[in-house]
């Protein structure tokens, strides 16, 4: 199964594994299982460190890419494709990376790995957790 994890997991699955749920954690550790994180969320957690908002994902930004490959994840670039689609959306859903996380989980036909009530306003988004 590939699967796209939305930052809040991300931070979880490295920094809080507790908090995520008996599923999540064996979606994320399955061998057959294909991890993918957003460059979206990358973005993310720097500008929310930046801002005060994330005071302790300091180490998360300067070591993003050693932090992937402790969870085996791919990393999924956001391409022009994922933009039209997150621009597309219908929903009133404002947040802009909620909205590239779900247009990417929808154009790659993965599920996002949420536990964010939020993204049921994006009806064809398939979620698990």
């Amino acid at each position: 199964m590939r699967l796209l994890l939305d930052t809040s997991t991300l931070l979880w699955a490295l920094a809080d594994p507790a908090r995520l749920s008996a599923r999540a954690t064996h979606l994320i550790e399955a061998p057959t299982n294909v991890v993918l994180v957003s460059a979206a969320s990358a973005w993310e957690i720097a500008t929310k460190h930046r801002l005060g908002k994330l005071p302790g994902a300091g180490p998360i930004v300067v070591g993003f890419t050693a932090h992937l490959a402790t969870l085996r994840a791919e990393e999924l670039p956001v391409r022009s494709v994922h933009a039209l689609r997150a621009g597309s959306f219908v929903t009133e859903h404002r947040d802009p990376f909620d909205r590239m996380l779900a247009a990417q989980a929808v154009v790659e036909g993965v599920p996002l790995l949420t536990n964010d009530p939020a993204f049921a306003a994006f009806v064809e988004l398939e979620t698990v957790w």
